[in-house]
């Protein structure tokens, strides 16, 4: 399965990304090693995964804090990748009401959905552009980059 990964890193002033191998990693914290060198006072440092064009992961590391948010526990059970990340997340409560997309649209979320909300991306916004009809990964990870300020430093990563 192939996979993107980007780090997205704040140090004192603006976002800096980078592009991160994760094949060789064995679970989370070893991911959380790789964006540490990045930028080690970056404050805060994320790890945006993209997978055939089907799954996406958010991982977010706040000084010796982990936190991680998936789309779909499916990825854990396809990639070794995924497995690595999501390893042990819960799935999230979606909640039913007339204003979400399709729940059938979203897959299993697992994990803290709130892991973005200060940043100005809240849980609901987050499993929304998940759950969107015809939304691609990169679209959700380009749209939350955008609400954080950080879509420059990724658009240039991509070389788009």
């Amino acid at each position: 399965m192939s996979y993107f990964a980007a780090a997205l890193v704040r140090p004192r002033r603006g976002w800096v990304a980078a592009e991160l191998d994760l094949d060789e990693i064995q679970d989370v914290e070893a991911a959380v090693d790789l964006l540490r060198e990045v930028e080690p006072e970056a404050d805060p440092a994320l790890l945006f995964v993209e997978a055939d064009d089907e799954f996406l992961v958010v991982v977010r590391l706040d000084g010796a804090e982990t936190r991680v948010f998936g789309s779909d526990a499916s990825f854990g059970d396809e990639s070794r990748v995924g497995a690595a990340l999501l390893a042990d997340l819960e799935e999230v409560d979606v909640p039913d009401d007339d204003d979400a997309d399709d729940p059938e649209l979203m897959g299993r979320p697992v994990g803290d959905v709130d892991l973005l909300a200060d940043l100005g991306v809240s849980a609901r916004d987050l499993l929304a552009l998940c759950a969107h009809e015809g939304m691609l990964p990169s679209d959700v990870m380009l749209e939350v980059s955008r609400k954080i300020g950080s879509a420059d430093a990724l658009i240039e990563l991509r070389g788009e």
